[in-house]
């Protein structure tokens, strides 16, 4: 009884102090140029998000030799899809890390938006820190850990959709979005300026970004504020004495009631299993997800395994960004005039018919731009369908729950994405790498897309602080 006391006086001064702080934010007016700079800060940090997540598949075929196939591992040597296959096994391991990160992300409804900012642009700059350092498979690993867990936080996502207008809120989010992306061509240049055709240098291009990102962290850390949704929507809940919040939660709980003023990863799964549209969407985006490691993961080894040179590649890879860029950049205007389904449908079928013609042209050896055109149609209209579904999700569900919401579809989608990662450790032992890719994905992009079309409704003009307004009026 000491100890639950002690724990009930120390989360109420800890809320008390919340309270006042969030109450000095926001009393105190933003500068003039304060949102243009978090315009700048959000792309600057989505930057370093796609760069993050794209290094190490950049480079995939080359560390992959290097620790499979020129070394012995744990007193083996492999060939290259073998170890291939070796290591996509074990970096789904890092999935049981990725486990707690919808509870992680869930503080930002508790926390606030800002400190979950900033821990995760540092965590992703540590994260490429460790494996520039990397002597061996297993520390290249505990990195490659690291920003996997950090580099799905998308605390910067709900930036945008709760600081932008309601009209235009796709808009913003696909101009910031694909200027991340664009980014990405970072990368390519890192490879062309370190390591030239010398694939045995490929962990010199992980420094830069590293560096940038823990500088990242500092900026946010000292000039940005939480959102003016999550200061308004916490205030108000602070606002209501502690002892009347615990006397509701004890009488929800006597009753086994959902309270849906509470944040958490468990009440938003239940919040989106709650209507048949969440639902039907949640099962679309899991599906989706299933075809996520056949897109995303080995293109540049599908290009190695296909005879082309680590310079051919660099050279794809620097047309594959900028097209990846331009889809997004006019996916957030078709998006806010004719709908985020009819978006994610469209993005849908064009990925499928890339994917085919990126697989073509490999094994033909088109001209390296071409085949990086083809791998930034399929990649980016891939991504795309699935940022929109997320996006889809967070118009939906209320304020208070937002980012336990979003926590919730990454744990969630776990699911697809253990079926897809399954299926492409297992086709690689025994199919080219492209075929195996192409007979994952394309089935699980379709079905998703069809599902979509059929069972879930449109999200386009969604106002988000009725949302917040709704779920606060309604709760008993």
């Amino acid at each position: 009884m000491k100890h639950a006391e002690r724990k009930r006086r120390k989360t109420k001064r800890m809320e008390e102090r919340q309270l006042a702080s969030l109450k000095k934010s926001a009393a105190n007016a933003q500068w003039r140029y304060y949102f243009l700079f978090l315009l700048v800060m959000i792309a600057l940090v989505n930057i370093i998000d796609e760069i993050t997540s794209n290094l190490s598949v950049s480079v995939q075929s080359s560390f992959v030799t290097e620790f499979f196939v020129n070394k012995p591992f744990l007193g083996k040597t492999y060939t290259f899809e073998q170890g291939l296959s070796l290591h996509t096994s074990v970096s789904v391991l890092g999935y049981v890390f990725g486990a707690v990160t919808p509870f992680y992300k869930a503080l930002a409804d508790k926390w606030g938006r800002k400190p979950l900012f900033v821990i995760s642009t540092l965590g992703m700059g540590l994260g490429l820190l460790i494996i520039y350092l990397s002597p061996n498979y297993f520390v290249f690993l505990l990195g490659f850990a690291v920003i996997s867990f950090f580099i799905g936080h998308d605390v910067q996502i709900i930036y945008i959709l709760e600081e932008a207008p309601d009209r235009s809120r796709a808009a913003i989010y696909s101009v910031l979005k694909s200027l991340g992306i664009f980014g990405v061509v970072l990368i390519p240049l890192l490879r062309r300026l370190l390591m030239g055709d010398d694939a045995t240098q490929w962990r010199r291009i992980f420094l830069v970004p590293a560096l940038i990102g823990v500088a990242a962290a500092c900026i946010v850390f000292f000039f940005v504020k939480d959102t003016k949704v999550f200061i308004r929507e916490r205030t108000a809940y602070l606002s209501i004495p502690y002892e009347e919040r615990e006397e509701r939660k004890q009488q929800e709980k006597a009753e086994k009631k959902a309270h849906r003023n509470q944040s958490g990863v468990f009440n938003a799964v239940k919040y989106i299993f709650s209507s048949e549209d969440t639902k039907y969407l949640m099962i679309a985006n899991i599906i989706f997800d299933a075809g996520m490691p056949a897109i995303a993961l080995y293109f540049e080894s599908s290009m190695h395994i296909a005879g082309m040179t680590t310079a051919e590649i660099t050279s794809a890879q620097f047309v594959l960004p900028i097209i990846y860029a331009l889809l997004t950049f006019f996916s957030g205007f078709i998006a806010d005039r004719l709908g985020r389904r009819k978006t994610i449908l469209s993005a849908s079928v064009l990925s499928i018919a890339g994917f085919i013609l990126f697989a073509v042209g490999i094994n033909r050896l088109w001209n390296p731009y071409l085949i990086g055109g083809f791998c930034g149609l399929y990649q980016g209209c891939y991504w795309i369908g699935r940022d929109y579904m997320n996006i889809m999700m967070t118009e939906k569900v209320p304020t208070d729950i937002r980012a336990s919401a979003v926590g919730a579809v990454g744990m969630l989608t776990i699911i697809g994405l253990g079926a897809g990662y399954l299926l492409v450790i297992v086709g690689m032992l025994i199919l080219p790498v492209w075929l195996t890719c192409l007979l994952v994905a394309i089935p699980f992009i379709a079905c998703a897309a069809l599902l979509l079309k059929r069972k879930v409704a449109e999200t386009k003009g969604t106002d988000l602080n009725a949302l917040g307004e709704m779920t606060t009026e309604e709760t008993p």
